[in-house]
């Protein structure tokens, strides 16, 4: 990938690639690896960093080589002390992340993509249009600036990454898969994958995929509805990935993984309430190990929808741990700063730096 100037993005680049620039340039390979772990260990953003190298081979960097770093373009605090920032990208566009602090952990939630293609029609992203897929270093970066801020304002360091942002995070793969590797590395963040958690609408070759490549990070489904009906209606994704393949995708990503997966309901006023939805989702949990996620809906703008009752949703998830799953009921933070689940949409302009 070249950037302006024709200089190329660094952190598009393997180690083994860099070896073969630092060759061609006539420096020796350490360096290259030198190089990579500033990048990915140190998360350094400028060639002027890079204290160990030489001025010379710094000004060399310069010349030829690009780090296209994200910034925070904006930063809200909500009054329960979640904090929602746009990220600028190298290229102007806009994204959003989520910092959401809890007493025993502090959790980034990540965007995949600019914008989305999906069309959830309760979901703010839905209804922007995909701009491009989010490289690597651009997850990455993400999460070393989340990082700093529970740093800064509450003392303590990520514990759990979500890439339950803007996008579709299946349908960006590849840069997702290596966003993963360059954090839970060794020569890289080095975060645990179990405490990383991959969201996903329902791509059911995609969730076979994650099978094949035997992953260690958790996946969510987001399901909510357990009726193919009712799911098509807000889900268009569902038409060409029914309950079934879904059921068969899963069952397929458990036989290779063993990892349990986490559902994901929002449970919607007449829509999804009953104890009849309940039940069809019950069903669907037989299929693999699981656990369910009711999460608190959070209005929008271009929707109709609203959240259930108190008294429904507790109906609701006494039903299913009624049945043997277990069931956590989300409450949603930063609902005041549209933060919360569903609201992330880009509404400020980029501010010109």
């Amino acid at each position: 990938m070249k950037s302006s100037g024709n200089k190329i993005d660094i952190r598009n680049l393997s180690l083994e690639a860099l070896y073969e620039h630092f060759t061609q340039m006539g420096e020796k390979s350490f360096r290259a690896k030198q190089v990579y772990e500033w990048l990915w260990k140190k998360s350094c953003i400028s060639f002027d960093e890079m204290s160990n190298i030489s001025k010379e081979l710094r000004q060399k960097l310069d010349e030829n080589f690009i780090i296209n770093k994200v910034k925070i373009n904006n930063s809200q605090f909500s009054a329960d002390k979640t904090i929602k920032n746009s990220f600028i990208l190298y290229d102007n566009h806009l994204i959003e992340g989520v910092l959401i602090p809890a007493p025993e952990r502090m959790t980034a939630c990540v965007s995949s993509q600019v914008g989305c293609s999906l069309t959830c029609k309760f979901c703010a992203t839905g209804y922007m249009e995909r701009k491009r897929n989010l490289n690597p270093d651009e997850i990455y970066d993400q999460v070393v600036l989340i990082d700093k801020q529970a740093k800064e304002n509450y003392g303590l360091p990520l514990t759990n990454i979500v890439y339950m942002g803007m996008g579709e995070p299946l349908l960006n793969y590849a840069n997702v898969m290596k966003s993963v590797e360059r954090i839970t590395a060794e020569d890289g963040l080095h975060m645990s994958p179990k405490r990383i958690t991959v969201s996903t609408a329902g791509i059911a070759k995609m969730i076979k995929k994650l099978g094949d490549d035997q992953v260690k990070f958790n996946l969510a489904l987001s399901l909510h509805a357990a009726n193919d009906e009712k799911r098509n209606t807000i889900m268009p994704i569902n038409e060409q990935n029914s309950l079934k393949a879904l059921a068969d995708a899963l069952k397929y990503y458990f036989a290779k993984t063993k990892n349990p997966v986490t559902y994901e309901y929002i449970v919607f006023n007449n829509f999804n309430d009953e104890l009849q939805d309940a039940a069809e989702l019950a069903k669907f949990c037989k299929h693999v190990p699981c656990k369910v996620n009711i999460i608190e809906y959070n209005p929008i703008a271009f929707a109709d929808y609203l959240n259930a009752g108190e008294d429904k949703i507790e109906a609701f998830a006494a039903y299913l741990r009624g049945q043997g799953i277990i069931t956590n009921v989300r409450r949603s933070r930063g609902k005041d700063i549209d933060a919360a689940c569903g609201q992330l949409a880009i509404k400020e302009k980029a501010k010109v730096s």
